[in-house]
This record gives C-alpha cells, sequence and structure tokens, in this order.
C-alpha cells in the first residue's frame, strides 16, 4: 500500500472527568474529513484505557483534549501507560486550556505540540500531514 492510499490513523482521547467534548467531536469530524483514520474514545477515560486503545488500534498519533487543568499528572499518566504496553513511540499531541507556562514541561516530557484553544482546525490538519505518517510505512 503506498503512502498516498495509507490514511493516518489518530485517536483522540477526553481523560479524565471534564466532560467538555464539543471540540474534541468536531475536531474527530474534521480529521476524518481532511481523509485521517479517527478513533474517538470518548469522555471520562481513564489514562490506561486511553493508553491500550491507542495500542490495540495502533494508532499513529493521539490528541489529547484536556480542558480540566490536570493536563500535566493525565499526561504523565498516559506516556507512562503507553510505555508499559510497548507505545512508547506513539506521539502526543495535547489541546485545551494550558497555561503558557505548563508548555516548556509538557514538551519536556515529550508532548509533540499543544494546541490552544481557538486554534483553527486547519493548523492541525496541516501540522498532522507535516508531521506524521503511517507508522506502518516509516
Amino acid at each position: 500500500m503506498s503512502r498516498e492510499q495509507s490514511q493516518l490513523r489518530v485517536l483522540i482521547g477526553k481523560p479524565g472527568l471534564d466532560p467538555h467534548d464539543r471540540g474534541a467531536k468536531i475536531l474527530a469530524v474534521a480529521l476524518r474529513d481532511a481523509g485521517m483514520e479517527v478513533i474517538y474514545t470518548g469522555i471520562h477515560q481513564t489514562p490506561e484505557s486511553i493508553a491500550a486503545a491507542a495500542v490495540q488500534e495502533d494508532v499513529d498519533v493521539i490528541l489529547l483534549s484536556i480542558l480540566s487543568g490536570a493536563h500535566l499528572p493525565l499526561t504523565s499518566r498516559i506516556m507512562d501507560s503507553l510505555k508499559e504496553r510497548g507505545g512508547g513511540d506513539i506521539p502526543i499531541l495535547c489541546g485545551g486550556i494550558i497555561p503558557d507556562r505548563d508548555i516548556p514541561t509538557l514538551k519536556e516530557m515529550g508532548v509533540k505540540e499543544i494546541f490552544g484553544p481557538m486554534t483553527p482546525i486547519q493548523t492541525c490538519v496541516d501540522y498532522l500531514r507535516s508531521n506524521f505518517s503511517p507508522r506502518s510505512l516509516v
């Protein structure tokens, strides 16, 4: 299968108790419409369930939507759980309400990019297309 015929597999996760999922759903539809395969785990997911789904679905990238303010511990737990499951190489991007002061910490943890509120959807699409390809082709 050529790179053009293969879809980027993206998992969108909503870890923790944050019930605000409108943005994640809109992004899921937009990424699908842009030709990506999207797995949306739904709200109130544990870090472990997100990591398990990412590994099981063999995704190329994980997008976390976190509006609760718990982005540092939740992202850390997801990364640890991914490593335990053999998925430590799956890139993670974060979006949501993330204070500027926490961005360097997230990047040091290994988060590839952070998208704040009101980021245009096309910016996310373009970033994914420019920086990731299906892992089976890499």
